[in-house]
């Protein structure tokens, strides 16, 4: 769809011009060109204009470079004011819907292609917009008119890369490449869909091949940034686009907007608020990695309004599904953000939705054998707290993750929910992020774990460390019951008497008395120190249940008959 550098053959009679003008004009323009310096070729133009120099089809050739450099409505206005014109060469109406197409201006496109005459470059836009408006059988139909030649070719591919048929797409690519070496630019192409395969390094050697010709290239050195993200970290990446992050010094507009989107991606969501938001409709990838900025923030609500309507293409290969990486990544962000808000409103509708996106990836034929696809089946289990089945997944990547937070926290849950507390401990231990370990879920889940692992003290002192809230009373539920349960009747009762004072609740003075009751029963067994009594006393004055004169009676004169001070 990219116009030919090639001047138009003029329709009707020669415009009578200065012929010394006419040629000095199309030398300079076709140097700037050469160049790929269509700013520079405007100015010309602009300038000629000005002074009266105005060449033959000097409007065209002035939309043409308004296009080649990005400025769309610039060359939508050329084109649009040479329609206007009664002499006006029927051809300028599919160069007017070109514009309009890459404005995303897809009816009024159409429309305006309609008014040109039948020609290839026509049908290859009728091709595209069809596509655009999801009309399989207009698409077939302008399919079917493509012929054996270069443009029709590259169009072609270009369609079969939308729709995540990069296979495809670089088979044609290189029979083009094979016949034509000096089609360069094709090198970029195929290192595009090997990149969209998450083949990063053979990308990279794809690239290589056009960067030795056109170092300055803006969408290679975008290209080469992503594989070094991929491969290596954002710093590295930004590295690379040292020569473009001043981006007002490029001549192609259109990659402002995106090298500004990968430089809050390279820069873990660094002035996300400010760019990704005016980019959600101009490049795909800004909405999703908005949707991560959101999550990161915690903010649910908003991820969740940004990709509720969102609804992926998935494309079936020989019966089973099979996804690309960038459908990969559309649904497990609707998994996340649906289990996310699920467990935020406690919907269970939203967690089923959550696990069904998990399923669908996890159970892919492209993804099932891929560390993305054995998380996401584990996190489908996890959903369904089917937790055996989720250490089989989780224990398969365990060791591409050893100090990531996240997969650790998941991890020891997991661990913990089959009950194996000494590794679970372990794994909640390798965790760093303040974050994560001020959350009641890694709290509550570790004092667990301590309180399983005869170490009720390391339990209480988490209790002790938290502020008063909500959380705190609900840790105290779990330490007074599980150490109850695991017979560490102290902390127990230290933590019934704290629940008995903020709560008057008749069971947590049964709790409390229970393991005081218990104490003593181990102090006999001579399985804890006689003193211990000592700090039973106290507990028990601190209830006013009749009941407790007469259990202290009991404790007093064992004491005294063993000659045991209180």
């Amino acid at each position: 769809m990219i116009l030919s550098r090639v001047k138009p053959a003029a329709v009707g009679g020669e415009i009578p011009v200065n012929k010394k003008i006419k040629e000095k004009k199309s030398l300079l323009v076709e140097d700037f060109l050469i160049q790929r310096d269509y700013l520079g070729a405007i100015t010309l133009l602009e300038f000629q204009r000005n002074v009266g120099e105005r060449g033959e089809d000097a409007d065209l050739w002035l939309a043409y470079c308004a296009f080649h450099l990005g400025d769309y409505k610039r060359a939508m206005e050329e084109y649009k004011a040479l329609t206007d014109k009664p002499d006006c060469r029927p051809d300028v109406w599919v160069y007017l819907a070109c514009t309009l197409f890459f404005l995303g201006l897809y009816k009024e496109a159409e429309e305006a292609s309609r008014k040109a005459p039948k020609c290839q470059l026509q049908n290859r836009l009728l091709f595209h917009l069809a596509h655009k408006f999801n009309d399989e059988k207009q698409l077939m139909g302008f399919h079917q008119e493509l012929e054996d030649v270069t443009e029709d070719q590259l169009s072609l591919a270009s369609i079969h890369y939308m729709r995540s048929h990069y296979q495809e797409a670089i088979d044609i690519y290189k029979r083009i490449l094979l016949q034509n070496r000096d089609f360069l630019a094709l090198n970029v192409y195929v290192a595009l869909c090997y990149y969209k395969l998450d083949y990063y390094d053979v990308s990279q050697e794809v690239l290589a091949v056009y960067l030795q010709s056109v170092p300055d290239s803006t969408i290679a050195l975008n290209l080469k940034a992503c594989n070094h993200f991929r491969l290596y970290n954002g710093k590295a990446a930004e590295t690379e686009l040292k020569n473009l992050i001043d981006i007002s010094s490029s001549s192609f507009e259109f990659a402002k907007e995106l090298i500004r989107h990968n430089l809050v991606v390279f820069r873990s969501g660094e002035g996300a608020l400010q760019v990704l938001p005016a980019l959600i409709d101009v490049i795909t990838e800004a909405r999703l990695n908005l949707v991560i900025y959101y999550l990161r923030q915690d903010d649910v609500q908003e991820s969740y309004q940004l990709i509720k309507d969102l609804e992926p293409t998935t494309p079936q290969v020989q019966g089973s599904v099979s996804l690309n990486v960038h459908q990969r990544t559309e649904y497990i962000l609707k998994g996340v953000v649906n289990a996310a808000l699920g467990q935020e409103m406690g919907s269970r509708d939203h967690l089923k939705i959550a696990q069904q996106f998990f399923q669908l990836v996890g159970g892919s034929a492209s993804e099932c054998d891929t560390i993305p696809g054995r998380q996401c089946m584990a996190s489908c289990f996890f959903l369904l707290r089917q937790f055996e089945d989720v250490l089989i997944y989780l224990n398969s990547v365990k060791s591409y993750f050893y100090n990531d937070d996240a997969f650790n926290f998941n991890y020891a849950q997991a661990k913990a929910a089959v009950g194996n507390y000494r590794e679970a401990e372990e794994i909640f231990l390798l965790i760093q992020n303040d974050k994560n370990k001020s959350d009641y879920v890694y709290l509550s889940w570790l004092a667990r774990c301590y309180i399983m692992n005869q170490k009720a003290r390391l339990a209480w002192e988490l209790y002790m460390k938290m502020e008063t809230s909500a959380e705190s009373f609900s840790l105290l539920q779990l330490i007074a019951n599980d150490c109850y349960k695991m017979g560490q009747f102290y902390y127990s009762a230290k933590a019934f008497d704290v629940l008995e004072r903020l709560d008057p609740n008749p069971e947590y003075w049964e709790g409390k008395r229970g393991a005081c009751v218990g104490i003593f029963q181990l102090i006999l067994a001579s399985r804890e120190p006689r003193e211990a009594l000592r700090e039973v006393l106290p507990l028990l004055r601190n209830t006013g249940n009749p009941q407790v004169e007469y259990i202290i009676r009991i404790l007093k004169k064992w004491a005294k008959d063993n000659r045991v001070s209180l």
